[in-house]
Formats: structure tokens, sequence, C-alpha cells
């Protein structure tokens, strides 16, 4: 393998991989590093699905984001003739004075976006299996659903390849040294050149950048799946779900191939040290039945059996807003990071974001809010 490239894209997960795919379909001599061999379980971007959403309760800013990433996730289909969205819809449950669902229903509107209002009547007609008292609000989100994760991943690695990309796994980096016009990239075993660089190596970005001290928490999150034989919890009988009550978030998705209902719990979380982060799940007592609990509550038919669980990380900011910027002192140096949990959906448009920003120099999309200089950061 040659030793100097034009771009070098550190992490190759979500976000990293699907920059190198665009780097190198636009001709860009591009090297690609990762710790691990994509898609793996060391990151946030395994467990088979992942919701993706327009109507985001996490802001407005993010809606373009997701409109584009949507359709690049079908273009990516096309590409490899190969299914990787399925359009379950989401059914999202809550009180009505809930900020989820609240910042959810201000997106529709500000964006036009179809976001239908049910009653819980109204939702256990159209899916029964569904138990929801009368002090709960639907809003069904058609034209969202769920994407395989793993395949998205595995699909953008493949073509990168054959554009000329060069994937390195199972490699660690040892260190960076940043130039004025260009960076040294020191793994155990070789030394490479190249003019700019893409940091995205997920819970492991602090790290990387540790003379930032930029505020990301690494977070330990789980999920599981659970025996749902019935032909009412499979797709697309039972659409994916987020619920926001009593202060709790949880979301999920209807067996899918047979995999079982999957469900998980947004707001439980435990700080962790990336480098000693293990496949755990039922570590603690809470993993299980804090799921379990969801389902006795509101699909108790699905509580049944579980057939496997899974743990991940996920890196956090105080605003959990995401970094997609230049580094303050060396502009040849991107940093994305920080993706809070909600990254996934977005990554197919945030490798377009990266590589135009590489290429062109600056984005086709207002990326401000994921400013590194931001007051919550305090990075100068």
């Amino acid at each position: 393998m040659k030793k100097n490239y034009s771009v070098i894209v550190i992490g190759a997960g979500s976000i990293g991989m699907a920059s190198g795919y665009f780097l190198a379909k636009n001709g860009v001599d591009t090297l690609l590093i990762d710790a691990f061999d994509p898609p793996h379980g060391n990151s946030s971007h395994h467990g088979e699905t992942r919701l993706i959403r327009h109507a985001a309760a996490e802001g407005e800013q993010y809606v373009p984001l997701s409109l584009r990433s949507q359709e690049l996730w079908h273009q990516l289909e096309e590409e490899m003739d190969k299914t990787l969205f399925i359009p379950t819809g989401t059914l999202l449950v809550g009180e009505n004075n809930a900020p989820f669902i609240k910042n959810s229903i201000k997106s529709a509107e500000h964006h036009s976006l179809p976001l239908e209002k049910l009653d819980a009547n109204e939702i256990h007609k159209r899916w029964p299996e569904f138990s929801i008292s009368e002090e709960f609000n639907g809003y069904f989100e058609s034209a969202s659903g769920a994407l395989l994760n793993e395949e998205c991943i595995s699909a953008y690695k493949k073509l990168a390849s054959q554009y000329g990309a060069k994937i390195k796994v199972n490699t660690k980096i040892d260190n960076i040294d940043y130039l004025n016009n260009g960076v040294i990239v020191k793994t155990s075993t070789d030394t490479y050149y190249a003019d700019k660089v893409i940091i995205s190596a997920g819970a492991w970005t602090g790290k990387l950048l540790s003379s930032l001290e930029l505020p990301l928490q690494p977070m330990r999150k789980t999920f599981g799946w659970f025996e749902a034989n019935y032909t009412s919890f499979r797709y697309p009988k039972l659409p994916s779900f987020y619920f926001s009550f009593h202060g709790q978030k949880y979301y999920g998705f209807p067996n899918i191939n047979g995999s079982g209902v999957k469900v998980a719990r947004n707001d439980s979380e435990s700080k962790v040290e990336p480098d000693l982060m293990k496949e755990d799940f039922n570590k603690y007592k809470s993993d299980e039945d804090d799921l379990r609990y969801f389902l006795e509550k509101f699909i108790p038919r699905a509580a049944g059996k579980l057939i496997k669980g899974k743990s991940c990380m996920i890196t956090k900011t105080p605003d959990k807003n995401f970094i997609v910027d230049e580094h303050p002192k060396f502009p040849h140096v991107l940093i994305a990071g920080g993706f809070s949990g909600h990254g996934f959906k977005y990554s197919s448009v945030l490798g377009e974001i990266l590589s135009q920003m590489i290429i062109e120099g600056k984005p086709s999309y207002d990326i401000s809010h994921f400013s590194i200089t931001r007051a919550p950061l305090k990075v100068k």
C-alpha cells in the first residue's frame, strides 16, 4: 500500500465510510483507516436497524439533512440493487406536552411534512397490538422507516473500494502530526501522509483530538429483540415506533425478517471508557427490565422471551448537536463526531457534506449549528 494520499479518513464507521464513498466516487485519492473491521460491534452503528424520521424532534435544522439523507439512501439502494430501507412508517406516541412530541410537530409544520394525528382508539384500530391509554396521542409519519444500518455500511464499503478507495482495517492510530499543509498519520505498522484528513472515530474522537479538550462523552446504550411470532408483529402489520411518556423515551421496530420485535430505551445510559467497553448486555438487571417494562405497558403480547440483547456506544455533546467542522487551527483537518445517539440516519448526507468540504471547500447545506466553536463546547 502506498504512503501518500489526498485524503485520509480516520474512523470508517457510518459517517467515515460514507465520506470515503463520496470522495472516491469523485476521484479523490482516499485511504480509510479503522481500528476494527466495519461494520462491527465496537461502535454505535450495529444492531441491524436504525430509525430514519424527517420530522426531527432534535431541531428544525435537521429536517433538510434528513430529507436529503433519505434521497441518498434510495440512491445507494439503486446503485447496489439491494434493499437498505424498509418503509415501515413511524408511530410517535406521548403526552401532547412532551418536548419530543411538540418539537416533532413543529418540524413537520415548518417543513410541510406529513404527520397524521391519531388518538388512542384510532391507534388501536389500525394496530391492535399497541395498548395505549387515552392520556396519549399518536402521530404517524408514513414516509419514515427502518434503515438496515449494517447493510448500509457494507454497501458504502464495497462501493468505496470499487471506486478506488483503500481501506485499512484492524489498524489503530498511534499519532497524528498536524502540518501547515498536511498531516502525518502513524499506525503501529506504517506512516502515511495526506493533504487533508477527516477524523470520524466515534467514541475515540475525543482521544484522537485530546489537545482540543472536546466535551465528548462516550455512553453505553442497550437494546433487545423479543420473540413475537404473530403475523400482527411483522412488517407491514406493525410500524416502527417512538414513545415519549412520563419523562421516558423508547423506540423500536416491528419483527423484520424474523428477528423479533426490537426495543431500546433512549434515555437510559451510563458513561463508559471506550477501550474497556464490551458486548455486555445484562451486565445490569435494568438492561432487560427496562425494555420489558415498556413492552408490558404498551405492546404486552411482545413481552415474551428475550431472543438477544446488545450494547453499543454513543458519544454525546453537551447540547446533543453534532460536531461537523474544521479544526480551529488546521482547516485541512475536518472533524465529525458527537452524534449523540441520533446520527446514523444522517450519515449518508454527512458523508456527502464532508466530501464537499474537502473538494469544494464548503458544504451545500447550512451546518452552522454543528460548529466546533459554539458556546456549549467552549473550544477556541
